[in-house]
């Protein structure tokens, strides 16, 4: 049940029932004076073994929700697992996997909600089904090795080489073959669900077909998890929290992106669905197909072929490295900003190429990854920044409503009339955001005219520009129908998008990451700059009808930077091995495990301590001979909402040995907190395999 994360209880509960209940059944009992959701985790025993007294009286479980089939043993497993692996209490997980409206209901709303139709006729066979899309050899060929092996696959394929095709006809064969079968299709971010849905409801019917993420109300999403649950809804698609939805005739999942930081979770448990959704198709004999034209290099690494001594990863590369009715991959272009003037924003070359891509009535897109008109406001005389008063960062200028804005604690406020600190009415913005390069480009743009005399347009998607119900898809259809010349925005633009009118794509500002402390930062950006490579010259017809070629600018100050000579060429490969190359010398994931241990204080000083003694409690713990804990730090950004965080890298070449002492660890963490030298400590948490350091 849920249970608040740093509660003393244990994981499991005892309570008193008048009938033995299956394993998995719901059921609502007393905790407090609350009454709350539970679920039977365990056969019914004697009291001896669960923890309490034999003469201690049980309170009685509450009703139970048996109109619902019981959550199944493999459901129950997956939760289990995760919450060992991640250093989570099995509530937690549990609780959280189920929809928000189950934990309201009674028996007698729940009998009603059930009622209502929840089942589907067979999968419909649509025209597009019934005439399906010619492949390529290689789809033909990955398709035949996935029907033909098991476990996990790697599909390499590069942006437009037809990914999507492959997993709509696995799917497709699964549920032709086994009416009882069901698939979970897995997507890293929202705003990419709508236009996957509507492929597959348009090849399955929209019966078939139910949705699971954040962005549902509470209705929706209870209604997709009975579906689902039931075995009514075949195909299930969804973001990081679908890989715990009840599937019990789970047979094919499906990783789309596998690549994307947004599968691991960032609050709470954090956990990792791609690697999640790995474990439960082993569990439960469900293949598994993880789809990139960038893979991680940790699913690279476990993709590679047996060499001499070395037997090969676990998964199954499968490549696909030819676009289907798209032009060639976009040829990039470098642009030198130490060759420009200073200040320069949008080099001549690049304007010039965007101008004649708005002459011929081609779309371009800009990618700058920093959304807001500017970075920060500063004051000439004094050197007044504008600092946010309750993080260790800056409050970034946002011009269309006059605001500095915070991103990490959302403190907002009306931007002053002139300097808090000297007076001096000249404050000005430092640095750019999206929103500043918009105004920038419309300036620059004023005195063109598109193809039939009209004015150029320009137009912003980022986090702040589609914040409104529906403004994101009304965004992206102006642009589709080629509303749009000129399209500026944050990596929302950069992933899975089919914009078929662009043929130039620019990268203005992409340095920050080649020198990141974060390891990870190359391989972030890379995969980046791969996507966006990708939007450009997707319509091999509109090409050769527009006589255009596509391109990738990227302005840089490194030109010379290796992973910019392989972006040159495309080649994802060569990149891979010069990442893992310095990996394996530093002992860096993959070949070494992580975790991160954090505590958020009032003071620095505080949670540093709290860190550092337990340190020293895990020196005779099991496995510390083989686990390193490096000393204390601040994180990078120090402060949030007047909390002061510090982290400790824990790390091992064993990942047996790092969960032997992460579980050890755990009480003696639990009792620290209630040490004068714990007392001071907010919260703190276990980070297993963290995606930033």
């Amino acid at each position: 049940m849920q249970t608040p994360a740093h509660a003393a209880l244990g994981d499991l509960l005892s309570y008193a029932g008048a009938a033995p209940l299956v394993p998995g059944t719901l059921v609502r009992v007393p905790l407090g004076r609350r009454e709350v959701l539970g679920v039977v985790w365990n056969e019914p025993t004697s009291l001896a073994g669960t923890g309490a007294e034999p003469d201690m009286a049980l309170k009685p479980v509450g009703a139970a929700l048996d109109a619902l089939a019981p959550l199944g043993e493999a459901w129950r497993d997956l939760v289990a697992f995760a919450a060992r692996y991640y250093q989570r209490s099995i509530g937690e997980i549990a609780l959280a996997a189920l929809p928000p409206q189950l934990r309201d209901l009674t028996t007698t709303q729940l009998a009603r909600r059930l009622k209502r139709k929840t089942t589907t006729g067979p999968v419909a066979e649509t025209a597009e089904a019934a005439n399906p899309i010619a492949l390529s050899p290689e789809q033909t060929a990955a398709l035949a090795r996935i029907e033909a092996e098991s476990g996990t696959f790697l599909l390499v394929g590069s942006t437009g080489s037809g990914k999507t095709e492959v997993y709509l006809r696995c799917v497709a064969d699964l549920l032709a073959r086994d009416p009882e079968a069901q698939a979970l299709v897995m997507v890293p971010e929202i705003n990419l669900t709508p236009q996957l849905e509507a492929r597959f409801k348009a090849r399955f019917g929209d019966e078939a077909v139910v949705s699971l993420h954040s962005g549902m109300t509470n209705p929706q999403r209870l209604a997709s998890w009975l579906a689902a649950h039931s075995g009514a809804a075949r195909i299930v698609l969804g973001t990081r929290m679908a890989v715990f939805a009840s599937i019990p005739g789970l047979k094919l999942i499906v990783v789309d992106e596998e690549h994307d930081p947004s599968y691991k979770q960032q609050e709470g448990a954090r956990y990792s669905a791609r690697d999640l959704a790995v474990w439960r198709g082993q569990r439960e004999g469900a293949k598994v197909i993880l789809g990139s034209a960038t893979p991680s290099l940790e699913s690279w690494h476990q993709s590679r072929p047996a060499e001499g001594d070395d037997p090969g990863g676990r998964y199954v590369r499968l490549e696909m490295p030819s676009r289907i009715g798209a032009g060639e991959l976009p040829a990039v272009r470098l642009v030198d900003m130490n060759l420009q003037p200073p200040k320069t924003v949008l080099s001549g070359a690049l304007l010039d190429a965007i101008g004649q891509r708005i002459a011929r009535g081609e779309q371009s897109m800009i990618f700058l990854n920093r959304r807001g008109y500017a970075p920060v406001l500063a004051c000439g005389d004094c050197g007044w920044k504008s600092e946010c008063p309750h993080c260790s960062a800056y409050r970034v200028f946002h011009k269309i409503d006059r605001t500095l804005r915070c991103h990490h604690c959302g403190f907002t406020e009306r931007v002053p009339r002139a300097c808090p600190a000297c007076g001096n009415p000249d404050i000005a913005p430092v640095g750019r955001g999206t929103e500043r390069l918009e105004e920038h480009l419309a300036e620059l743009f004023a005195a063109v005219k598109r193809p039939d005399g009209s004015a150029v347009r320009i137009a912003r998607i980022d986090a702040d520009s589609t914040k409104k119900q529906g403004a994101l898809e009304s965004q992206l259809a102006a642009v589709h129908a080629g509303e749009v010349d000129v399209l500026v925005g944050t990596q929302m633009i950069a992933k899975g998008h089919d914009f078929r009118r662009i043929t130039l794509v620019a990268a203005v500002n992409p340095d920050g990451a080649l020198f990141s402390s974060d390891f990870r930062a190359p391989e972030r950006l890379f995969s980046l700059l791969m996507q966006s490579a990708g939007r450009a010259g997707r319509d091999a017809a509109y090409l050769a009808a527009q006589g255009a070629t596509a391109e990738m600018w990227i302005q840089t100050f490194h030109s010379q930077h290796p992973l910019f000579m392989a972006l040159r060429k495309h080649d994802y490969a060569a990149f891979a091995k010069q990442q893992l190359d310095e990996r394996r010398a530093a002992a860096m994931p993959p070949f070494a495990f992580q975790a991160l241990l954090r505590a958020d204080a009032r003071e620095q000083s505080v949670a540093q301590a709290f860190l550092n003694i337990a340190a020293d409690a895990a020196e005779a713990l099991p496995g510390a001979d083989i686990v390193t804990r490096y000393p204390a730090v601040p994180l990078s950004i120090q402060r949030v909402a007047n909390v002061e965080r510090a982290q400790m890298l824990i790390e091992s070449p064993s990942r047996a040995a790092l969960q032997r002492l992460l579980a050890s660890w755990q009480p003696l963490l639990h009792e620290l907190r209630c040490t004068p030298e714990g007392k001071g400590v907010i919260r703190w948490l276990i980070d297993v395999d963290p995606h930033s350091i």
